[in-house]
């Protein structure tokens, strides 16, 4: 005989752990039963911001998230936006502070703080947190789910999918959860591709070859016309497979997508932040007799100085009123424009989070629900919501967790 339960939640990261928390906390009487397929929970918590957890950022609003409309997201956000959030971890013993970027860390610099806190407090919720439990299958007969897998099977008349999308698949987010969604009625995007992901370049490319040198760089796609569609300036680091660092995970979603409507948009670098071609071009023609490692002394390490000079097929020791216009010209266009032949992204294995998903369009936003399968909800992951770096996508999972919880 199957065991029963007023709620089924199905995941234990982020946002099934704030779902469960907060649906005990509304209602103690309920049994609530969250299931995950982990050996060791919180796998994607324990490892984000390097092992810190970036647990939110001061400033969250919709514009910092791409997927589902942006009007959807922001009301979604708005239910528990960044100050609950503090408060919110406060109570739970974990204190946040702010880092010059607007990020916020646990004053312990441990993602473990934050791991343990939400799991304490599920248990104080009177949450039945059970793992390894993968759940392979959810079929609805009537207004009850039996939620099944090698274990055995619950009934229920509600079930939470926090199951996350593909990215970190070792975390158990290997994509299942949309297999189920999908069995319960969902539609899923057309795309779903890794985000926030390191991009790779050809082995014999020379930014291959400065493995280690991070700077702050500007990096743009550019549409097949030229046209700039989006850009972000941050830190940028260059290593043996390609790019990584904020900027670049930052800007891997809108290259990737881009790339599926226009296969010839482009990627290209700018490695002097807030200075265009023209400026350089009119540095460079009024050198005089300094040269160009002097001039770039001070703006790019030298490493990377060499290397873009080489690319030019510019001596660094030469003497600006000794450049040929053409030398000049392939230099600016290197150190201002530099294109990225890009060959591919390291895949969901290196990605923090999964673009597309389940569009919000198909949840009730004031509570999450399903528009196709009354009784389900979703938050977290896998839904069509994607944000930047810097604690975005846990404040998604806060929020949408936190809306589910009330709501269930």
């Amino acid at each position: 005989m199957a065991d029963y339960a007023d709620v089924v939640i199905v995941g234990a990261g982020a946002a099934g752990l704030m779902a469960g928390i907060w649906a005990g906390r509304t209602n103690p009487k309920r049994r609530i039963v969250l299931l995950d397929s982990a050996q060791k929970l919180g796998a994607k918590i324990l490892v984000a911001g390097g092992g810190r957890c970036n647990v939110t950022h001061e400033v969250v609003d919709e514009t910092a998230y791409a997927g589902s409309s942006r009007n959807a997201i922001k009301k979604v956000l708005k239910r528990f936006d960044v100050p609950p959030t503090v408060e919110f971890f406060r109570e739970l013993g974990v204190e946040l502070k702010r880092e010059e970027t607007g990020k916020l860390f646990p004053m312990t610099d441990s993602a473990r703080t934050v791991l343990d806190a939400l799991l304490r407090a599920a248990r104080t919720a009177n949450v039945n947190i059970l793992h390894p439990r993968r759940v392979q299958k959810i079929d609805k007969q009537g207004d009850v789910f039996h939620v099944a897998g090698d274990w055995g099977s619950i009934e229920t008349p509600k079930v939470v999918l926090a199951t996350g999308g593909r990215s970190l698949p070792k975390s158990g987010s290997d994509g299942h959860g949309y297999s189920m969604a999908r069995a319960l009625g969902h539609h899923l995007t057309a795309r779903i591709f890794p985000a926030l992901v390191p991009l790779t370049l050809p082995k014999d490319h020379f930014i291959c070859e400065l493995s280690g040198v991070t700077v702050i760089a500007t990096l743009e796609v550019r549409s097949n016309t030229g046209k700039q569609l989006v850009g972000f300036t941050d830190s940028t680091l260059c290593t043996h497979f390609g790019l990584s660092g904020p900027s670049v995970l930052d800007i891997s979603r809108y290259y990737i997508n881009a790339r599926f409507d226009d296969p010839d948009a482009a990627l290209r670098i700018n490695w002097l932040p807030g200075k265009m071609s023209e400026q350089v071009e009119m540095e460079l023609q009024k050198l005089g007799k300094t040269t160009v490692l002097r001039y770039l002394s001070g703006q790019v390490p030298e490493r990377l100085l060499r290397a873009l000079c080489a690319e030019a097929g510019v001596e660094p020791v030469t003497a600006g009123d000794q450049l040929p216009r053409e030398a000049r010209r392939a230099l600016v266009t290197v150190l201002t424009q530099c294109p990225l032949p890009i060959t591919g992204n390291r895949g969901y294995t290196y990605a923090e989070v999964t673009a597309g998903g389940v569009p919000l369009s198909e949840v009730r936003l004031e509570t999450m629900e399903s528009r196709v399968c009354p009784g389900l909800y979703l938050c977290g992951e896998i839904c069509d919501v994607d944000g930047r770096i810097g604690g975005y996508n846990f404040q998604w999972a806060w929020a949408s967790g936190y809306v589910v919880g009330v709501s269930v």
